[in-house]
């Protein structure tokens, strides 16, 4: 059935009356949003769709109202739609509202993922509610349990709502729920319709294309965007909301903020751990009420400072990114910004947390830490200013995702016949005929038995990852060897080992929870640390996985600002004359005519002056191998060339590489990081890791651009 409005048609005419009862006199709703409306007509008609608006657009109710209607209309039976999220939290926090909308309808929900209960879980399996809120982890699980009968249970699902789909899509989590839902709808025996829910990206078309999956151009899609038709900027808040200040360090950025906006509730992100324990801490000191929040606290810990932050008024919760997704924290005031998001599309989510209550406006305050931390946060905000949002791009080539799945799939049929595996995934890219080599070599290397037709699991894949009833081979993460800090029988949070190996004089102090503790013992056999409480003295580090750098639209963001570009928002004095001691700094490896080569007085220390980010230098440092240092690290800002290069060797070198362009060479320890590499051949682990730290783009871009020799006047 299409359901086409009319213009004049109330779009509520298209939904289950009960659900329309309950909107005007539950929730007592003068009207939907212009996206709960436009959403309607394509849910309904069982069209793929991606929902687009800012934080607490109000995504959940324009994609659940039109799906639990067709739940009645078409008299949908079992689990029928699942709701999934990339954080725990998030569906914590969105089981009750989802719950509510159900009972309206006299449908159910629940929730299944890892901190699930048992005897919950049985409940589940045995019930089978309307909708199930869960993780692309926590589904793999279920589709290759023995407990499970994943046939029946899936047998009537219709409908996938994937939550926050953008922070899906830019990592390995993508690929992986890309797999999942293509085995989803073959054990289902039909299509099943995807909606995903974003904030706002860069290229929203084909963000529902990718998640389409196999079935991109062969089925309906609709982007629901209304304020994209409104406005090219759409989470642009008025000029004066947005303001940045220059602070100098995390110490004064703590007197600052325990100086400003008192009696308010302020979130303030960090883009590090180890700023958010000493800014917490530095705060209390300062007599604020502070709360935090970061991955590496425990769950409790972490439910325990967000229950606290949403009931109280004047007090600052700090936190990483872990807050920067739909996480209902309450009511804020302000949101203020340390240094900068890597992402403008990470900055629209954090200012978005920000003006929802009437007569309110979205703001953020960044304070800049350092000369490097204000020149991102100017850059960032001069490209936010332009309404330019990145795109969300798949990471190329994930060879050891493909691997996962052979394996997986494997576990959840037990045989699986050696020319039929492809069709579970339906032609998906990756997982197509590009997968051969793949197999082979898992049969090759006993991850996988033959036996005539048939594959099944291996003894090499009993051993690497069948602890736990193969739990490791669900987690498709690779978490850092992180040791659990225990106080009592609490555990506080995990802390990186290296705090408890290195040479210290005096007690051995950790910071954790904005706390610091005394260890008083280490058993080193679990992986376990026991702590009591002290003043003062804390030390908190964690180790970091493989940088990304900073793209190359970031960072030539940030040369633009160095060539005298400002952003339109408030600056401070501050801000202000310290971007004139920055661009002064800076004069010398910067022009507006193209890319610089320096050379000190000495002959030495010769620099290209790229501002291309820290792919396209790592694949320019590749490609130009016969004129740059070979052991350097490429950076952000530059590659290191040889002291004794010359304009010949140069254009020789320019002129081979514009023709041929080389993917960084990978360190074999790196590939500790890809999980499932020990899956692959060596070469095709490595290949993959090269694959992800190039930007050829980038790179053609810089070697096409003119390039200024200039003698620095220092040594």
């Amino acid at each position: 059935m299409t359901h086409t409005a009319a213009p004049d048609d109330d779009p509520l005419d298209l939904l289950a009356p009960g659900l329309v009862h309950h909107i005007v006199n539950t929730l007592r709703w003068p009207g939907l949003r212009p996206l709960q409306e436009q959403a309607i007509a394509p849910l309904a008609d069982g069209a793929d769709a991606l929902l687009l608006a800012p934080t607490a657009g109000g995504k959940t109710e324009a994609a659940c109202f039109p799906l639990l209607s067709r739940m009645v209309e078409e008299n949908w039976h079992g689990t029928s739609v699942l709701y999934v999220c990339p954080l725990k939290a998030l569906l914590n926090n969105l089981l009750p509202r989802v719950e509510t909308y159900t009972s309206w309808l006299g449908r159910t929900a629940a929730l299944w993922h890892g901190d699930v209960t048992q005897p919950r879980r049985k409940r589940i399996l045995r019930e089978r509610p309307d909708v199930l809120l869960t993780t692309p982890e926590s589904l793999e699980a279920m589709l290759v349990s023995v407990n499970v009968d994943h046939r029946v249970f899936f047998s009537g699902l219709r409908s996938v709502v994937v939550d926050e789909v953008h922070a899906f899509a830019g990592d390995d989590r993508g690929w992986h729920l890309l797999a999942v839902l293509e085995r989803l709808e073959r054990v289902a025996g039909r299509p099943v319709q995807r909606v995903g829910l974003s904030a706002t990206v860069g290229n929203p078309h084909q963000l529902l294309e990718w998640l389409q999956g196999a079935s991109a151009g062969k089925r309906q899609k609709h982007v629901v965007a209304p304020q994209l038709t409104a406005d090219t900027a759409p989470s642009r808040p008025p000029s004066g909301d947005v303001q940045l200040d220059y602070v100098g360090s995390l110490a004064n950025a703590a007197t600052v903020i325990a100086a400003l906006h008192r009696g308010e509730k302020r979130l303030v992100f960090c883009e590090a751990r180890r700023d958010v324990e000493e800014l917490g801490q530095a705060l209390r000191a300062r007599n604020v009420t502070t709360f935090l929040s970061h991955a590496s606290l425990s769950l409790d810990e972490r439910h325990r400072a967000e229950e606290a932050f949403a009931e109280a008024r004047d007090c600052v919760i700090v936190s990483t990114s872990t807050l920067e997704l739909g996480i209902d924290v309450g009511d804020l005031d302000r949101v203020i910004q340390i240094n900068a998001p890597n992402t403008v599309a990470s900055f629209l989510q954090r200012i978005g947390r920000t003006g929802r209550r009437a007569a309110s406006e979205r703001n953020c305050l960044f304070l800049a830490t350092d000369q490097p931390g204000l020149l991102s946060a100017a850059a960032l905000l001069l490209l936010w200013s332009r309404g330019w949002v990145e795109p969300v791009v798949a990471p190329p080539e994930p060879r050891h995702i493909v691997a996962q799945q052979l394996l997986a799939l494997c576990l959840q049929e037990h045989r699986v016949g050696d020319r039929l595996w492809q069709e579970w995934w339906g032609g998906l890219g990756p997982f197509g005929p590009a997968a051969q080599p793949i197999l082979r070599h898992l049969v090759n290397e006993g991850f996988v038995e033959r036996d005539g037709e048939l594959m099944f699991i291996g003894p090499q894949a009993e051993q690497r990852f069948g602890h736990r009833h193969f739990m490791d081979l669900t987690a498709v993460f690779t978490a850092a060897p992180e040791f659990t800090v225990l106080s009592g029988r609490k555990e506080i949070g995990t802390t990186d080992p290296s705090l408890l190996t290195e040479k210290v004089a005096g007690p051995r102090r950790l910071l954790l929870a904005g706390r610091s503790w005394h260890v008083t013992y280490t058993d080193w056999s679990r992986r376990r640390c026991f702590v009591e409480p002290v003043d003062s003295g804390g030390k908190a580090r964690w180790g970091g996985g493989l940088g990304r750098g900073t793209s190359y639209e970031l960072t030539r963001a940030v040369r633009e600002v160095l060539l005298g570009a400002t952003p339109p928002v408030t600056l401070t004095r501050r801000a202000e004359s310290a971007l004139e001691v920055a661009r002064n700094d800076g004069a010398d490896t910067v022009h507006p005519g193209g890319t610089l080569v320096t050379r000190s007085e000495r002959d030495t220390n010769v620099r290209w002056w790229t501002w291309a980010g820290h792919r396209a230098n790592a694949t320019l440092a590749a490609t130009l191998s016969s004129v740059a240092d070979p052991l350097q690290r490429p950076s952000d800002t530059h590659i290191r060339l040889h002291d004794d290069l010359t304009p010949h060797d140069w254009e020789l070198a320019v002129t081979e590489g514009t023709a041929h362009l080389c993917l960084p060479s990978v360190d074999s320890r790196a590939l500790n990081g890809l999980k499932f590499s020990a899956a692959l051949p060596t070469r095709l682990a490595e290949a993959t890791l090269g694959a992800r730290l190039a930007d050829l783009e980038g790179a053609a871009t810089v070697l096409d651009e003119p390039v200024r020799w200039e003698r620095l006047h220092r040594g």
